[in-house]
């Protein structure tokens, strides 16, 4: 068990004095329990987009980068021209690759590593990676590697005239080729200026899938471009102007989404730069300037949560799990240790959306707990925010583990957006379930001495091409009326982005929303 030394006895004093004093400014949260009948003690803006990249929200980002539809994680189909059949990696890995499917599913995708603008890896759906053996007769591709070997790196040649017909080339310097069904080999040195039907070597490769997150940038440019880019982005996207607009604006807090690489700031691993933390840093500065609370959210774990481009994911695979909860108290620690006494912390967010039933509910508790004691060495008053699990997850399954915790909360995500239950509805039709299923969602995990209920990301976009500035507003008030009753708040995403109706600095600046 954790004791105190007399300092930080000390230090622990000082943060009890500074969280009377914030009390003083947000009087409406009772701790340890639900805030009842008050005013939530968040109206916050996400500031998604900013230390964490995603592409969809700022894809001008994106636009120099060479190549860019074939960045880190890209999800391919490839077929034999000749042969009219997709390669496949029988079992999904671990034997060779053949040329005889007729339709691409799972087996028949890889996912790129990319090494630069034109070489890559290449990651079957087991996670082993691609190679060639010569083992036996011929020069046969196999998958069967855990990490990438001195076989597995491959050159994409595409036709000038036609950009889905490439040639692979090999690290033995010849080609892939398919004469037959049954094997894919690495020994073509034909005629390569020609791209005939009937030449083997000659591939269609057809993108399923792509990422666009902050992996798949500065991997994309290389250290010293991604430097100068990431750096103009922090320094331009958010300014203190931008909290000052949001105090005048009704909200009195941010949530600020950080990625696990943060911590080692200012030699991030690579393919990261440096920069984000002292982004975080004036952040921090710019809430206590304008009286405002800051939120950290671990966004982006280690090995990835959720295999979104926002979790930091290299491929999309969710490599979150047991061997990673010491990696990722260590980042909690960091940032409780960096900001725990700062009079802006209002809540760390242990981790963003971990998804079922890829992150196992144990080791998410197992996480949590130790997360939490990792925050309390800091600080012993502060927020700490535990993200529902999204996916095949009850929507209640942490609540009886967060009342265990004191000065808990549970992070739950509500759009109406991921099903196509809202294709096409209207702004009252959404409005209406706003009103009716979400009101009756936060109802039942709302409970009496339970953690309290922090709608930590919503927006106002509808999913209907045709919505008037009316049904956005119907919508959006909806939305601020019944995520208004949250025990803890709730937090707009995002507070900017390419999308309009996703940024709550446009709805504003255009009258689509007001806060009361």
């Amino acid at each position: 068990m954790y004791h105190a030394t007399q300092s930080q006895a000390l230090h622990y004093k000082r943060v009890e004095m500074l969280f009377a004093a914030a009390m003083l400014l947000f009087p409406s949260v009772l701790l340890g329990g639900v805030a009842g009948e008050d005013l939530p003690l968040f109206k916050a803006a996400n500031l998604g987009g900013w230390l964490v990249v995603e592409g969809w929200m700022t894809p001008s980002l994106f636009d120099a980068i060479p190549n860019n539809d074939l960045l880190d994680g890209t999800q391919v189909h490839i077929k034999s021209v000749r042969l009219n059949k997709y390669i496949c990696a029988e079992n999904g890995g671990g034997s060779a690759l053949m040329a005889n499917r007729d339709i691409p599913k799972t087996w028949e995708t890889f996912r790129l590593w990319r090494i630069n603008a034109t070489t890559f890896n290449f990651r079957v759906s087991n996670k082993d990676f691609v190679g060639f053996s010569t083992q036996g007769r011929g020069v046969k591709l196999v998958a069967r590697d855990d990490e990438p070997g001195t076989n597995g790196t491959f050159n994409i040649i595409r036709n000038s005239d036609d950009p889905l017909r490439v040639r692979i080339q090999a690290s033995n310097g010849l080609f892939l080729q398919a004469e037959a069904e049954s094997a894919v080999t690495a020994d073509y040195s034909g005629n390569l200026d020609q791209w005939e039907d009937q030449d083997p070597s000659v591939f269609e490769m057809h993108i399923v899938k792509s990422l666009q997150g902050e992996y798949q940038l500065t991997n994309g440019y290389g250290y010293d471009e991604a430097s100068k880019i990431m750096m103009n982005h922090w320094n331009t996207y958010i300014v203190e102007d931008d909290f000052r607009f949001m105090r005048q604006n009704g909200l009195n807090a941010v949530r600020i989404p950080v990625g696990w690489w943060i911590m080692y700031d200012p030699m991030p691993p690579q393919p990261f730069v440096p920069g984000s933390l002292l982004a975080l840093d004036n952040a921090f500065k710019w809430a206590l300037n304008n009286n405002m609370k800051v939120i950290l959210d671990l966004h982006a774990a280690p090995g990835s949560q959720n295999g979104k481009h926002h979790s930091g994911s290299r491929d999309g695979f969710i490599e979150w799990g047991d061997s990673k909860i010491l990696e990722t108290v260590a980042v909690i620690d960091f940032l409780a240790r960096r900001y725990g006494a700062h009079p802006s912390l209002g809540a760390i967010e242990l981790m963003n959306e971990p998804l079922a039933p890829g992150v196992t509910l144990d080791s998410l508790r197992e996480y949590y707990t130790a997360g939490y004691e990792a925050v309390r060495e800091y600080n012993p008053t502060v927020y700490v925010i535990l993200s529902n699990r999204l996916g095949e997850a009850d929507s209640a399954e942490l609540l009886s583990f967060a009342a265990r915790l004191k000065y808990s909360v549970i992070d739950v995500h509500y759009y109406n957006r991921y099903s196509d239950y809202f294709k096409g509805l209207n702004g009252q039709q959404n409005a209406e379930y706003v009103y009716k299923k979400r009101s009756k969602q936060l109802q039942e995990i709302t409970r009496k001495k339970g953690p309290l209920i922090f709608v930590g990301e919503w927006t106002a976009a509808l999913y209907n091409d045709n919505a008037s500035m009316e049904d956005y507003k119907k919508f959006a008030k909806a939305q601020l009326d019944v995520f208004g009753k949250a025990t803890f708040g709730w937090a707009y995403w995002s507070y900017k982005c390419d999308q309009n109706y996703w940024s709550f600095k446009w709805m504003i600046e255009n009258n689509y929303m007001k806060l009361g």
